[in-house]
């Protein structure tokens, strides 16, 4: 989990929103927030980081349960975009055997 503090904007059938919220997960797709605005699933919004003035497009593709006041909601870039979190992930072919990592088997 990587809590990053992002704002979501949009528009709601109340007019447009922006909303200060935490992502859950992230990766080089989008993210797992929580939201206390009520979007539906193949909803356009936009995400900005706080750490940056980037900002991508992207689209409501999964609605979660709610926790502490805010439903869970899967986003989607519209374009994969690796480098808007200013993280390294790891290249698709890592394992942990090409990281040196040496894994055990147990034995009964």
């Amino acid at each position: 989990m990587l809590s990053v503090p992002v704002t979501l904007s949009g528009k709601t059938t109340d007019g447009p929103f922006s909303e200060d919220t935490q992502t859950m997960v992230i990766n080089a797709h989008g993210a797992l927030v929580g939201m206390k605005t009520k979007v539906s699933k193949g909803q356009a919004l936009r995400i900005r980081t706080r750490m940056a003035p980037e900002e991508q497009d992207c689209s409501v593709i999964w609605i979660g349960p709610a926790a502490e006041g805010k439903t869970q909601c899967g986003i989607e870039f519209a374009r994969p975009a690796p480098t808007f979190w200013r993280i390294s992930f790891p290249p698709l072919d890592w394992s942990p055997a090409s990281a040196g990592v040496v894994v055990e088997s147990k034995k009964n």
